[in-house]
């Protein structure tokens, strides 16, 4: 029989094929959303000076950076200073005094992270630690440097609420940013109403846009297309998802760049793109141009790839939309692993890869 023929609607089948809980993880991602407007940030006792921060810095890797992303896309625009991604062992030459940087880890051992965290601490720049302990957690306390500590016991890829939130009340606290309470408060309700009502195991696959898209994506190559400051990071989070979750690959692109090369690419091989299937991430934000781009676009590639999916945006503020378009396809990835039979949790690749730096004398 077909793993495919699982049925998603067996809802203790589901939970028996997740044994590190992540759909449980899931479900409790609205409550990640409240928890993050009270829980308490170590400013009364290091407090950081805003006047001559110039940029933001967010340092990381996988789950731990992609907070930094969101950050990044829902600030552009809208913020005085820009806010960078780094995902490396060192930092951007301009880090110094004058950069806000946070080092952001999950495990708090993450060695690219910890490598970065010292250069910033070398070059003087404003410091802050986020993580659920580890060494990151060690050495920003034995040298002063505030700790915004998360809760544990998550896959890092399933704390991103905690990992995400933290980062903008500090730019709220320091002024570059007007209300993250209410955006965070918004985000916070779309995501309990689509678990409950659209997304969650106990909703029907007819009913289930999620156990639906995972359906089409069985089998196929998925390819994700977000638009260029809006719902790029949530085309990006999909990839990782389905990477990490189905154990599937899975590619991201953007408009409008995606105009000027990929779209040129889906002629040969005619058998590999008829495994492809393509999904359009779309919201009220993208550009009038770029929505026209998208229809364009999908007139071009349609008859040479298995299907194109289109999902919108949901929510009223920028936050809300992009977290709930990221909600979407963390379920799709989930749902796309039951099909295939295999747990979302574990990420034997990556383990046996730490394991293999640390016999170097590496970090993790």
């Amino acid at each position: 029989m077909s793993l495919y023929n699982f049925d998603l609607d067996n809802i203790d089948g589901l939970y028996r094929l997740d044994s590190a809980g992540m759909l449980k993880m899931l479900a409790e991602l609205p409550t990640q959303c409240r928890q993050a407007q009270n829980a308490p940030l170590p400013w009364e006792e290091r407090p950081l000076a805003a006047e001559s921060i110039t940029h933001v810095v967010v340092t990381g890797l996988g789950g731990s950076a992609i907070g930094g992303d969101i950050l990044r896309v829902l600030t552009a625009g809208r913020m005085p200073v820009p806010v960078i991604v780094n995902r490396d062992y060192g930092l951007p030459h301009f880090v110094g005094p004058d950069t806000l940087v946070f080092a952001v880890s999950y495990s708090g051992n993450t060695e690219e992270t910890l490598s970065s965290f010292e250069e910033a601490r070398r070059r003087g720049a404003a410091l802050v630690a986020v993580t659920t302990g580890g060494a990151l957690a060690k050495a920003a306390q034995s040298c002063g440097i505030p700790v915004i500590t998360v809760p544990g016991g998550l896959a890092p890829r399933a704390a991103v609420g905690y990992l995400f939130f933290p980062l903008l009340r500090t730019l709220e606290h320091l002024g570059f940013w007007p209300d993250a309470a209410a955006e965070i408060e918004e985000a916070g309700e779309v995501l309990k109403a689509m678990h409950e009502k659209s997304l969650g195991p106990h909703v029907p696959q007819d009913k289930n846009p999620a156990k639906q898209l995972a359906r089409r994506l069985y089998g196929r190559l998925a390819v994700i297309w977000g638009s260029s400051g809006t719902t790029e990071v949530a085309a990006q989070r999909w990839k990782g998802q389905i990477n990490e979750n189905a154990k599937a690959p899975a590619y991201w692109n953007v408009f409008p760049e995606l105009n000027h090369n990929e779209i040129v690419g889906f002629r040969f091989p005619a058998s590999i793109l008829k495994n492809v299937h393509v999904v359009v991430l779309r919201d009220e934000g993208d550009h009038p141009r770029v929505q026209k781009r998208m229809e364009i676009t999908a007139k071009v590639i349609d008859g040479a790839v298995d299907g194109i999916t289109e999902v919108h945006s949901q929510g009223k503020g920028l936050l809300a939309r992009i977290f709930s378009l990221i909600y979407t396809g963390d379920y799709t990835s989930v749902y796309l692993a039951a099909l295939y039979g295999t747990d979302p949790g574990p990420v034997e690749v990556i383990d046996y890869l730490k394991r293999e730096l640390g016999k170097n004398g590496a970090g993790s």
